[in-house]
């Protein structure tokens, strides 16, 4: 990210604000759907730094102004960024400001509204939502009831995908006609060249991890954190003693899952990688592709994994059934339980041939489901409808 002189200008255009541009799927739905955009309609991104642990996606063609903005709970700094939103907000003069992720959604919303008459019109995007298994109850309970108030003031809300759409709404977050639903716009170009893959070879990630090719490689893409639960994941790979694992990303828990497979004698088994900058390279080495999460929106990593074909197995929640048709493009598994994980990759160590049947799978429907210029376009009609709308 670099930081930008003076406040972003969309001229009664596009303002998206989001919390951090960190690796993931927010973000770079952010970065694609700015420079397709911007042709069409001025677009602007302003967004607070991710923790170095979280890495940082960056874009040259799109500029992205810095705010204060943080992902924890911190009053001071909360205030802070509030004001520095609504100090952007009023000097760009957006026709509409987009906000993504729950911080940047809570305090640009906020900062929005506090200009009464004047404000711009509102879409704020749920890529998932943090209402459930992220955090205690009592701090659940303030959340949703923050949600429930702000989805009252905003004019559209997206959600990536029917489920999380009908999890809001059964969550009395919004009404069902303030929704719409735009999966997400991925450019799968880079991961569609991924070739199937022949088991006598070893790519850069294998040698990098001492893993030879007629391994059996599963890989896991994503944050280190609570919610990604891949303490379920390592509990699984102690029951499959043929397969190895490469943990593919950083974050907050790394040096307790380290500490947790060294515990169950996967020191030699389970390979913690880092952030690659090479992700379809490293799908390149990957047998099949595991996430284990509690909470999802639409998974990025399942979708690139599945335009690289390969399998996937995942736990049923959230917007996971709609990028993985159990059977088809890979299996779901219930959250949490690492029995039922294990004996689905035991079944796919056994039986090879199942995995590259649903990879095959898997990349004709992502690739039909999750282009970027489908999603573009559908954002496009909708800030047009919303500008139209303003007096």
């Amino acid at each position: 990210m670099r930081e930008v002189a003076g406040p972003a200008r969309p001229d009664g255009g596009v303002l998206m604000i989001a919390t951090r541009m960190n690796i993931g799927g927010p973000a770079r739905q952010i970065l694609e759907l700015a420079r397709r955009l911007s042709p069409a309609l001025p677009v602007s991104v302003a967004a607070g730094r991710p923790a170095p642990d979280e890495g940082e996606l960056t874009d040259p063609e799109v500029p992205v102004a810095v705010l204060p903005l943080v992902r924890p709970v911190r009053p001071a700094t909360d205030a802070h960024a509030l004001v520095a939103c609504r100090q952007l907000v009023r000097a760009a003069r957006p026709a509409v400001v987009h906000t993504h992720m729950a911080k940047a959604g809570a305090l640009g919303r906020l900062a929005a509204l506090s200009l009464g008459r004047e404000r711009p019109k509102l879409v704020h995007t749920f890529h998932g939502h943090v209402l459930q298994g992220y955090f205690g109850p009592g701090q659940q309970r303030v959340f949703l009831a923050l949600e429930r108030a702000l989805a009252r003031h905003t004019d559209v809300l997206v959600a990536v995908s029917p489920e999380v759409r009908d999890e809001l709404v059964d969550l009395g977050v919004g009404r069902r006609e303030q929704y719409e639903v735009v999966p997400i716009g991925v450019d799968l170009d880079l991961y569609s060249r991924v070739k199937p893959r022949r088991p006598d070879e070893a790519g850069p990630l294998r040698r990098s991890i001492g893993v030879p090719g007629d391994a059996f490689l599963v890989g896991v893409v994503g944050r280190l954190v609570p919610v990604k639960d891949h303490a379920t994941l390592l509990e699984a790979l102690a029951l499959v003693p043929q397969a190895h694992l490469a943990v593919i990303g950083d974050g907050e828990l790394r040096p307790t899952l380290e500490q947790q497979a060294r515990r169950l004698g996967l020191a030699g088994r389970a390979h913690f990688t880092g952030w690659r900058q090479d992700v379809a390279g490293a799908l390149d080495d990957l047998d099949v592709v595991v996430l284990t999460s509690r909470n999802e929106g639409t998974p990025v990593a399942l979708i690139e994994a599945s335009a690289a074909g390969r399998a996937v197995v995942a736990t049923d929640v959230g917007g996971v059934r709609h990028v993985v048709e159990h059977g088809r493009t890979g299996w779901l598994c219930p959250p949490g339980d690492a029995a039922a994980l294990a004996a689905r990759l035991a079944e796919l160590v056994a039986h090879p041939g199942l995995a590259e049947v649903a990879g095959q799978e898997g990349r004709r429907l992502v690739t039909a489901r999750f282009g970027l210029q489908e999603a573009a376009a559908r954002h496009l009609e909708l800030y047009r409808s919303l500008m139209a709308s303003r007096p």
